[in-house]
């Protein structure tokens, strides 16, 4: 009887020992595989697309920055190579990108600092066109003296390899209506249009 004690005994920690091993082999084969479960939780949610007008609102943010530090390039990644520019002074429209960065860096050399402040900016998508208007304020210093200028703006894009570059500017300032006073010598230079023609420095 004793014997037969031992031997169930014996088989009995044959048996918790077996369990203890198994239980210790599924525990290290879980924390192999734990770690690929964590690298596969931390991928990347996908992107939601944009919609296209947020997308040319924020490109019209950014170009308008560029073009307040005077980053050309920066700029350029904005613009079709072929825009045309319109401004509201009676002057032929500045076909041509590189037409019109030479009056751009021009005027940039006269003003001593600049801020542009945009509002009310709307714009309008058909397929691979848009449209985008907004006023503007500019701010900045010419001779020393305080200058501003107010105006308006409407930009053409087009879609093109995936970007929406400008293909068409039309920048005007808006005067305000005043007294007529005797005719002066013109002292400063016409309103450096965010992101339009940039006016000519003023003759001394």
């Amino acid at each position: 009887m004793k014997q037969n004690l031992g031997g169930f005994a014996w088989a009995t920690r044959r048996i918790a020992a077996l369990i203890a091993i198994f239980a210790l082999a599924s525990s290290a084969a879980w924390a192999q595989k734990k770690p690929k479960n964590k690298a596969a939780d931390q991928s990347p949610m996908p992107q939601i697309p944009m919609p296209a007008s947020d997308e040319i609102d924020r490109d019209i943010g950014e170009m308008l920055a560029a073009f307040q530090l005077g980053k050309v390039e920066m700029m350029h990644k904005y613009y079709s190579d072929n825009a045309v520019f319109v401004s509201g002074a009676y002057a032929p429209p500045i076909v041509g990108w590189q037409n019109y960065v030479g009056d751009y860096q021009r005027s940039l050399a006269a003003f001593q600092g600049m801020q542009l402040i945009r509002r009310n900016t709307d714009v309008f998508v058909h397929e691979d066109v848009a449209w985008a208007s907004y006023q503007w304020e500019f701010l900045s210093s010419y001779q020393n003296k305080p200058y501003s200028a107010r105006g308006q703006t409407t930009l053409i894009l087009q879609k093109i390899g995936g970007n929406w570059l400008i293909v068409h500017n039309h920048t005007s300032q808006v005067c305000d209506q005043a007294p007529e006073q005797p005719q002066q010598p013109q002292s400063q230079p016409a309103a450096q249009n965010p992101a339009a023609p940039a006016p000519a420095k003023p003759q001394q």
